[in-house]
């Protein structure tokens, strides 16, 4: 444990911590308006009495409930304890709705019958002051602390301090009109308190129960939806599902990629979004998995490439033909040198038949087997008199061909079996990749014509400053 744990309290300990506090105010504030009530007689005090003793059992319910869904995910419950709070939060739903009933039965009662003296003196005024600034500073503070640790019990305690200033308020109303003689106010003030627990107990209920049967939280979705969708790599959001579990919000989100990357591709994707989300939300957790999907660009070359990278073919010189309404495909296939012939002829048979699936059944198709060396060659540089032969032949080569300039770094290495030579150039900066191709490998044809041990040329093409 550093110093920052010791001086900063941690979520579980800030809930319990406001959960115990609210048990102080609820209890302080119900003996307080019991006290006021039975002095006075109103009932709507007596009601807001009733109600702040619901409150301090509420609270009391939701400090354990706090204490319980801090706990850690275990064997029995994967996702945690957090639906603890929420299954406290319903009960105290179940609670406010009950005492709405009995305080809506009196004041009914009282205006079937001849209405009570009230005896609202300055006691109950201040009674119901202090309660109010008291209810006001409680909400504010547990709204804080339940908005910062998405906690459902202390957001219901919340709603509860919140209702209560509005119920004091109408009380205090209602004393005032008994004052000046209007002797029903105190049983309409009644009516009011029990809309307020009402309404209070229908908006926690409500968000209760969507938490309990995780309901998606709406105002989240469409956020989620527009962040991974600005993801680079993302094609489309095929599904997300989210839920709330306390403070977390847990899902899963499945997403389309380009099907022409490879597996470590599309996991960096897959990781991209997941970082985004929780640079957003980082008490989410969402499950992110990639689907791969043709795009609708892809070209006949791509398309052959991918069916052979999915079967660990390498595949080159794939070249496409449209003969009118055929078309042909022509590729050379790289296989293990030791592979026999049999072997090697069935494993170009499947890749025949999968780019056929891919194009439709009546695609011609060439293939051409050739051996793919794996081993790492030894080699080691060429001799002094062999490099400036070469150099020579490729500066003249270049010169005669008129398109390729300044050939450097002239790398002659030999190999088992021959050389391997490999050269930089300059040529103008505006030719297409198929002209400066094409110039390139017109000189290195000349220079195999003339040395022909050489197994591999390769020319590295640069733009040449203007």
């Amino acid at each position: 444990m550093n110093d920052a744990d010791i001086l900063e309290p941690s979520g579980a300990s800030r809930k319990q911590a406001a959960a115990l506090a609210s048990i102080a105010a609820s209890a302080m504030l119900a003996l307080a308006k019991l006290a006021a009530g039975l002095f006075s007689g109103s009932l709507a005090l007596l009601s807001e009495a009733g109600h702040a003793g619901v409150d301090t059992g509420a609270t009391i319910l939701t400090y354990f409930a706090v204490r319980e869904g801090g706990k850690p995910a275990d064997e029995e419950h994967h996702y945690g304890h957090g639906k603890i709070e929420s299954l406290a939060a319903l009960v105290e739903t179940g609670l406010l709705f009950g005492l709405a009933l009995l305080v809506v039965g009196e004041a009914v009662r009282r205006f079937s019958e001849r209405a009570d003296e009230v005896d609202a003196g300055w006691p109950v005024f201040a009674v119901l002051g202090v309660s109010i600034v008291v209810d006001f500073v409680r909400s504010r503070q547990l709204s804080k602390v339940a908005r910062e640790e998405g906690s459902d019990a202390l957001a219901a305690d919340a709603l509860h301090f919140a209702s209560d200033l509005i119920s004091s308020l109408l009380v205090l109303l209602g004393l005032a009109a008994t004052r000046f003689g209007f002797l029903q106010g105190d049983a309409l003030a009644a009516f009011g308190v029990a809309l307020f627990i009402a309404v209070a107990g229908y908006r926690l209920g409500r968000r209760t129960i969507d938490t309990l049967l995780d309901a998606a939280p709406q105002e989240l979705v469409p956020h989620f939806r527009d962040l991974i969708g600005r993801v680079p790599g993302v094609i489309d959001l095929e599904s997300l599902r989210l839920r709330q579990v306390g403070h977390e919000v847990i899902g899963e989100a499945s997403i389309a990629v380009s099907r022409a990357l490879s597996v470590e591709q599309a996991a960096r994707i897959e990781a991209a979004v997941q970082r985004a989300i929780l640079s957003d939300q980082p008490r989410a957790k969402i499950t992110v998995n990639s689907t791969p999907r043709a795009l609708d660009n892809e070209t006949v070359i791509e398309r052959v490439q991918l069916a052979a990278a999915r079967r660990r073919i390498s595949a080159h010189n794939v070249v496409a033909q449209q003969l009118g309404a055929r078309l042909a495909i022509s590729l050379d296939l790289e296989l293990d040198a030791t592979m026999a012939l049999r072997e090697a002829h069935v494993t170009a048979t499947l890749l025949e038949n999968a780019i056929r699936d891919e194009f439709g059944g009546d695609v011609e198709i060439e293939s051409h087997i050739e051996p793919s060396a794996h081993h790492l060659q030894v080699g080691h540089d060429a001799d002094a008199t062999t490099r400036r032969a070469i150099s020579f032949a490729l500066e003249r080569d270049a010169a005669h061909q008129g398109l390729v300039r300044n050939v450097h770094e002239v790398r002659v290495r030999q190999v088992d079996g021959g050389l391997v030579v490999a050269f930089h150039c300059e040529l103008d900066p505006s030719l297409t990749v198929e002209a400066a191709h094409a110039a390139v490998d017109a000189v290195e044809r000349r220079l195999r014509e003339q040395f022909p041990s050489i197994l591999r040329v390769v020319g590295h093409m640069e733009p040449c400053d203007d």
